[in-house]
C-alpha cells in the first residue's frame, strides 16, 4: 500500500509504536486548554542525562553557562579518539516543539554524542527557554546569542574546535530554530564563526493553510494538527497568525535570503509526517532563492524517526549526514 493511501500506516517496530505512543499521550497530558503547562510533570517524565568528563564511546561532555539570568547554557560534545588537530563544530538545536525535553535529556543526549562520534566533530547543544513560560523570539535569540558567546569566547571550546567549519543542525522545532538563526547570522557580523552548512531534520514549520499531508495524516503522533495549533497558539506573538515569517518559512511574509550568504543545506523529510509539504515548500523556496539545498525523502519514515536508533532509516540518514559534511569541508 502507497504512503499517499488515506488510510495507511507506516510499518514500525512496536518498541518504536510503543515509544511514540507514550511521548504523544504524554505531552497530550500535560497541555493545557488555557495555553500553560503541567511543567512539574514534564520535567518528572523527561528522563536527563548529566555531563561526563570520562569518555562514554570515545565522547565526553560538559556543560558550559552562557547566561545565568536566563539559564542559558549548552551541552559541549567533544570525541576523545580523533587524531585530527582540527575538528568542525556542529551546532545543535533539539527538538520538542518549542516546548518540551533540553540539551540534557537522554534522546538528545544519545544524539549527539552519535554525531560527535561518527561525524568526528565538536557538538555544541543548545538548551535554549521553552514556551509557554517563554514566547517567540526568546528561543531565537537563545541561539543566536551562543553563536556569538562562542564567536567571542573560542576559549570555552577545546582547541582543536574550528569555528571556521561551522554547521547549523537540529530536528523539528530545533530545525526551525536552525533555519531562523542562519537568517540572523547572516544579518550579522560574527568575527570567527563561519557556517558552511545546515543539517535540517525534518523542520516545523506550518501556517494559516491546511495542507493536504495535515489532512491525510491529521492524527499521526507527535505533530497532529491539534497539537502543533495549541504550540503555535503559544508561541506566537498576541496577534499574530501562522502566516508569520518565522513560521510559514517560505509563505507570503517570507525574509527575502536571495542576497544572503545563507549556508548550503540538506533537508530530511518523511513520508509520514503532517510537516512535509511544508518541508518540501522550504526545499522549494530555497531553490527559488538560490540557495544549495538537497531533498532526503524518506517515503515509510514518521515524524522524528530518527531518534530510534532500532529503524534502519536512523543509520541510513546518519550515513547521509556524514557524507554532507564530509562534502562540505572538502570546498572550504
Amino acid at each position: 500500500m502507497s504512503p499517499s493511501t488515506s488510510n495507511s500506516k507506516p510499518l514500525l517496530p512496536w518498541r518504536t509504536r510503543v515509544s511514540l505512543s507514550f511521548l504523544s499521550a504524554v505531552t497530550d497530558a500535560v497541555r493545557r486548554p488555557d495555553g500553560t503547562l503541567n511543567r512539574r510533570v514534564m520535567n518528572f517524565l523527561d528522563r536527563k542525562t548529566s555531563p561526563n568528563p570520562k569518555p562514554i564511546k570515545g565522547v565526553k561532555t560538559s556543560d558550559v553557562t552562557v547566561d545565568p539570568n536566563r539559564n542559558l547554557w549548552f551541552r559541549l560534545f567533544t570525541p576523545t579518539t580523533t587524531n585530527s588537530s582540527s575538528l568542525p563544530v556542529i551546532v545543535f538545536f533539539h527538538g520538542g516543539g518549542f516546548t518540551y525535553l533540553s540539551a540534557a535529556s537522554f534522546a538528545y543526549d544519545a544524539v549527539c554524542r552519535n554525531f560527535a562520534r561518527k561525524f568526528s566533530a565538536i557538538v555544541i547543544s543548545v538548551n535554549y527557554r521553552l514556551i509557554p513560560e517563554h514566547r517567540y523570539p526568546a528561543q531565537y535569540d537563545d541561539g543566536f546569542d551562543v553563536l556569538q558567546f562562542i564567536d567571542q569566547n573560542g576559549d570555552a571550546l577545546p582547541d582543536i574546535a574550528d569555528l571556521s567549519k561551522c554547521f547549523l543542525a537540529g530536528d523539528s522545532a530545533g530545525a526551525n530554530l536552525a533555519h531562523n538563526v542562519a537568517v540572523r547570522v547572516c544579518r550579522s557580523r560574527l568575527q570567527n564563526v563561519r557556517v558552511i552548512g545546515q543539517i535540517s531534520i525534518q523542520p516545523f514549520f506550518g501556517g494559516e493553510e491546511r495542507t493536504e499531508s495535515e489532512i491525510r495524516l491529521l492524527d499521526a503522533p507527535l505533530v497532529s494538527v491539534e497539537r502543533t495549533d495549541w504550540i503555535w497558539k503559544v508561541f506566537l506573538p498576541e496577534g499574530s497568525n501562522r502566516d508569520h515569517e518565522v513560521v510559514n518559512v517560505s509563505g507570503p511574509n517570507a525574509v527575502d535570503i536571495s542576497g544572503m550568504d545563507y549556508p548550503a543545506t540538506i533537508l530530511f523529510v518523511g513520508g509520514f509526517d503532517p510537516l512535509q509539504d511544508w518541508q518540501k515548500r522550504y526545499y522549494e523556496w530555497l531553490k527559488r532563492s538560490g540557495k544549495e539545498v538537497e531533498l532526503m525523502e524518506y517515503p515509510n519514515s514518521v515524524h522524528a524517526f530518527y531518534i530510534f536508533p532500532e529503524l534502519p532509516e536512523a543509520s541510513h540518514l546518519m550515513s547521509q549526514v556524514k557524507d554532507f559534511i564530509n562534502r562540505r569541508l572538502s570546498k572550504v
